[in-house]
């Protein structure tokens, strides 16, 4: 006797499938990377909000570059730190759609420095996802601005050294100050309920930029199991142990 899948799961049943904002492709992104569960997140998002006409997103340079594969967007490219620029420039021809950049710390608080703190300090009303992994993935592993005091990358093999290095850029904290941010917050991916809170702080972003309220800004701190050469179980460990002292989780700024 053979039994059809259909009659076996039926909708009353289900308790989870993929977005649909999701396209079929592979994603690129190495083993236990948060880039994946990111993207995830977003597109639910979308979804759930029913906006997936009215979404704008925008990819910079880095291991982000390659999420206009993933979700069903509309979407537009920007040279390596500007999508905050390319953000203000979308946001304000057409108020009426939902502007999203999703950047890395070697983006966001390196080269794209000047565009993050201007857009944020003007209040752009835009969403700004920020995946903070401590580390140039895409390239090489080389030392970013959020590496830690005694991190080894590629070009501080033997670990960074305050004296030589500077210090690691808390840019999150440093984006809180700024008047034209309503909502500043650092979550993470790596458990179930971490997943929960994150999924809220992006609903929440989406939200504000319906109310106008001004710049949303979501830190994620993120694993690269390539980067920091563990495995995906050590990267978690290793996250909790060491970024998170450093990096605490939680909302900044809720205005």
């Amino acid at each position: 006797m053979s039994v059809d899948i259909k009659d076996i799961i039926k909708p009353e049943n289900l308790v989870y499938k993929k977005s649909s904002v999701l396209t079929d492709n592979v994603m690129h992104y190495c083993p236990g990377c948060s880039h994946g569960v990111a993207a995830k997140l977003i597109a639910e998002v979308i979804e759930e909000l029913g906006i997936q006409r009215e979404v704008i997103a925008i990819a910079p340079v880095g291991c982000s570059v390659l999420l206009y594969n993933y979700l069903q967007v509309d979407w537009q490219e920007a040279a390596h730190g500007r999508a905050p620029a390319l953000g203000t420039a979308v946001k304000r021809l057409r108020p009426d759609r939902y502007v999203v950049t999703y950047q890395g710390d070697g983006d966001l608080a390196a080269i794209g420095t000047a565009e993050t703190i201007h857009a944020c300090n003007r209040g752009e009303n835009i969403l700004m996802i920020f995946i903070n992994n401590g580390i140039y993935g895409m390239t090489g592993g080389q030392m970013a601005p959020t590496t830690l005091e005694g991190m080894k990358a590629s070009t501080c093999p033997f670990g960074r050294d305050l004296e030589h290095d500077g210090n690691p850029l808390k840019i999150t904290e440093l984006i809180a100050q700024l008047p034209g941010t309503c909502y500043v917050t650092r979550q993470s991916v790596h458990t179930a309920a971490a997943v929960r809170k994150t999924k809220k702080a992006i609903i929440k972003g989406f939200q504000n930029q319906k109310a106008e309220k001004g710049t949303s800004f979501i830190e994620i701190v993120s694993t690269c199991s390539s980067g920091w050469k563990l495995t995906p179980a050590q990267s978690n460990k290793w996250m909790e142990e060491h970024m998170f002292p450093f990096y605490p989780l939680g909302d900044i700024k809720d205005r």
